[in-house]
């Protein structure tokens, strides 16, 4: 029998990306994330990505700021099936079916891995989940890092309950369902002054802005917060009668957090 120990398994990170995918210009990386968080990231070689394209680009801003510790095309990089950024990966009725762990395999080999999404923080909001259950599954250390969080910057900045919220992901896009769940979702807030937060697909913003005006109560506060951690960055929380006032819907490029409550 060998007496060769095993190799010890390496550490998942969990490396924020910033905000601005998708949007008409970008921040600099080191005014909203850590350098600690950049040069942990700088230092892996091994990822696991919603996107394996905005991956790249991501490390090469990084790489500007801190030398990555091998060249963008010697990154191992490997992406979720799609089917997991459609349908989510965290195991509700209709997720995506597939096994995680061979994606672990490098950090099993005893190398650290990195876990990345397209903005913000990987597994809230995103696919990913399932890759840091795996990982606790196999003994493998989980470590987030540092860094922007779409949906508590936009809470915090809602003056909506802070201490009692829920994300809910994205409403239905049929007429009918999305009405009546943004009746139920209200009703969680007005009742129990529960937050609801939920997002939609840029281009869809103007559709489902609309829908919340027809459907909320006057008096029922929402907030919007697009763009952040961006120059352009918009945020507003008004009751849905000064909204109906307004006459001033999101635009139909960035991604908004919206939040409704009382």
């Amino acid at each position: 029998m060998s007496n060769t120990p095993k190799n010890k398994a390496g550490t998942l990170y969990l490396v924020p990306a910033p905000l601005d995918f998708g949007c008409d210009s970008q921040t600099a990386l080191t005014e909203v994330l850590p350098e600690g968080t950049l040069r942990r990231a700088a230092s892996l070689t091994n990822w696991i990505s919603e996107n394996a394209k905005t991956a790249r680009a991501y490390l090469k801003r990084i790489d500007a700021l801190f030398p990555l510790a091998a060249p963008l095309q010697a990154q191992n990089i490997a992406e979720l099936p799609r089917e997991a950024h459609k349908k989510g990966d965290h195991g509700n009725k209709g997720a995506a079916v597939f096994d995680p762990k061979p994606l672990l395999a490098a950090a099993l080999a005893g190398e650290d891995m990195g876990l990345i999404s397209e903005a913000g923080m990987p597994a809230v909001a995103d696919p990913g989940s399932s890759i840091v259950r795996a990982a606790h599954d196999l003994g493998i250390r989980v470590v987030p890092l540092i860094g922007p969080v779409s949906l508590l910057l936009g809470l915090a900045a809602s003056g909506l309950n802070g201490q009692n919220f829920a994300f809910v992901g994205y409403v239905p896009q049929d007429g009918a369902e999305r009405t009546a769940r943004l009746k139920e979702l209200e009703s969680l807030a007005l009742r129990h002054g529960q937050t609801q937060q939920f997002i939609e697909t840029p281009y869809r913003n103007a559709a489902l802005w609309q829908a919340l005006l027809q459907t909320l109560q006057p008096n029922t506060r929402l907030a919007l917060a697009s763009g952040l951690t961006l120059e352009t960055a918009r945020i507003e929380s008004h009751l849905v009668r000064e909204w109906k006032q307004r006459n001033a819907p999101p635009d139909n490029r960035t991604p908004v957090v919206f939040s409704i409550g009382r």
